[in-house]
Parts: structure tokens; C-alpha cells; sequence
């Protein structure tokens, strides 16, 4: 029942324009940092995801090559942080242990 209700309210461009402004007060306030594990939490998503058929066909391709260029990131982010010297931390927002 709550999610007729919340759709009907979304249909008013009233309502709508003010629960988007909400939202981005309210990411606004939240900590928005993302590391290399919340990257290589996505792209595990978005193998389960498109194992489970999560995706229509004619949207695979675009998800194809989004999970390739973010799987290069994450790639290329490992292979410096085993480069970096031993005393050397990782750059900020970066995790270890990949």
C-alpha cells in the first residue's frame, strides 16, 4: 500500500521536485568518499547481477564495457599499490589487500 501511495505522490511534480531536493540535502550531508573496496564491491554486483539476468540484452553491452573499464581501474590500482615502496602509504582513499 505504501508504494501506491509513494508513486501517486511522485506523480505530483510538486512532490516529486521536493523529494528530490531532500535527497540531495541528505546525500549532501553524508560521507561521500568512496574507496577501491566499494569499487570492487560494484563490480562484484555487477557479475552477480548479470549471472542472475539482472540486465535485458540490449543494455549488456553498456554494462559490458563499464565492468571492463572499472576491472582495468581496479587492476591498474593494484599493480601500483605492489609497486609503491614498502614505507610508502597507498594514495588517499585507496584500501590495501584488494
Amino acid at each position: 500500500m505504501s508504494e501506491t501511495t509513494e508513486t501517486q505522490a511522485t506523480a505530483d511534480p510538486a512532490v516529486a521536485e521536493e523529494l528530490a531536493q531532500n535527497a540531495q540535502e541528505a546525500q549532501g550531508e553524508q560521507n561521500t568518499d568512496l574507496s577501491i573496496g566499494d569499487l570492487n564491491a560494484l563490480k562484484q554486483i555487477i557479475d552477480v547481477a548479470s549471472a542472475r539476468g539482472a540486465f535485458r540484452p540490449t543494455e549488456m553491452e553498456a554494462v559490458g564495457k563499464t565492468y571492463t573499464r572499472l576491472n582495468n581501474f581496479l587492476l591498474a590500482v593494484q599493480a601500483q599499490q605492489s609497486q609503491a615502496p614498502e614505507g610508502e602509504e597507498p594514495a588517499e582513499g585507496t584500501e590495501t589487500g584488494t
